[in-house]
């Protein structure tokens, strides 16, 4: 008589678990992807994103092709019609990010609060820098989601030409830094607010003002600083390190809004044919080096990035009983 086989024993470490171990580390993490992706909510908004990219995206071309139809056919250049469609898909989504990231993450906290539960978070082993850091990369797994699914989009201009791969890593990275500032300043108003409405009302407010405002003021100085400081009373020609200080504030002016660095990167990408840094003639003949708009803006978006981050957990620790 043989012996019959044991069971297999199926314990906590034998279980499939839908989750890395890195990711199971954040319990507020597992718990707000969990709860983003089981509603409908997640996915009307992932259809409503790709609908408004594709209509773009399918009526630029309608009208770039319209418009090269009148030319004839040896003097057609169909290479712009992929550089139209690559611009708009990456402006949509631009635009779309600054105004999607807010919303997934200006009631992150104060909801706790609301619903009466950041008390009982507050009692828990969990730190302040975990609640954060979960809400935080919750909204970015869901960003992130949104960036993937319009490549795509993206890889239409690749039929007709005209754009090349530093364009579309560049714009790749102007997309992620984008989506970690604008989520970390909602974030920031979330901890740092009791409510969701004022949370949600501060973070587009600034997000606006930064996005607008701010670059209508920044011109109107550029053109009264040159002629009140650089110039100085003296005519002719500016002195050669006011010429490149006047460049250089150009340059960080143009970094802080992501519309125009986009714009002004793309112009300089076709006009100069540089990825990280373009010579600039000074009046006394002097090349000046001069980074593109996207480096400037990577470094001062992920700087404030991490202020937020690190004021947000402040405000929690805070709020601590």
């Amino acid at each position: 008589m043989t012996d019959a086989v044991p069971p297999t024993e199926v314990g906590p470490a034998k279980r499939r678990r839908p989750f890395p171990p890195k990711l199971r580390a954040n319990p507020v993490l597992v718990k707000e992807l969990r709860s983003r992706m089981r509603g409908g909510r997640a996915f009307l908004i992932l259809t409503g994103y790709l609908t408004i990219l594709a209509g773009f995206a399918g009526l630029v071309y309608i009208l770039s092709v319209t418009a090269l139809s009148s030319v004839s056919l040896g003097q057609a250049d169909y290479s712009s019609v992929g550089i139209v469609i690559f611009g708009t898909v990456v402006l949509l989504e631009l635009l779309m990010v600054c105004f999607i990231s807010p919303a997934l993450t200006a009631g992150s906290i104060t909801t706790e609060r609301e619903q009466r539960t950041f008390e009982l978070v507050s009692t828990t082993l969990l730190t302040a820098r975990a609640l954060v850091m979960g809400k935080l990369g919750s909204a970015l797994s869901y960003l992130f989601l949104l960036l993937f699914v319009a490549f795509p989009l993206q890889a239409l201009a690749y039929v007709f030409g005209g754009v090349a791969a530093a364009e579309v890593l560049i714009s790749a990275v102007l997309l992620v830094v984008t989506a970690l500032a604008t989520s970390a300043l909602g974030l920031f108003f979330s901890s740092s607010q009791k409510r969701t409405l004022t949370s949600t009302v501060l973070s587009y407010a600034v997000l606006l003002l930064g996005m607008f405002a701010l670059p209508i003021i920044l011109a109107i100085l550029l053109q009264f600083v040159p002629l009140l400081w650089f110039l100085g009373p003296t005519a002719g020609a500016p002195e050669p390190w006011k010429e490149a200080a006047l460049i250089y504030i150009g340059v960080l002016a143009i970094a802080t809004n992501p519309l125009a660095t986009a714009f002004a990167t793309e112009t300089l990408l076709f006009d100069e044919q540089k990825v990280f840094f373009y010579t600039q003639s000074l009046g006394n003949g002097v090349d000046l080096p001069v980074p593109l708009p996207w480096i400037p803006y990577t470094i001062f978006y992920l700087v404030l990035t991490l202020i937020l981050i690190r004021l947000s957990i402040r405000w929690v620790r805070r709020a601590e009983p």
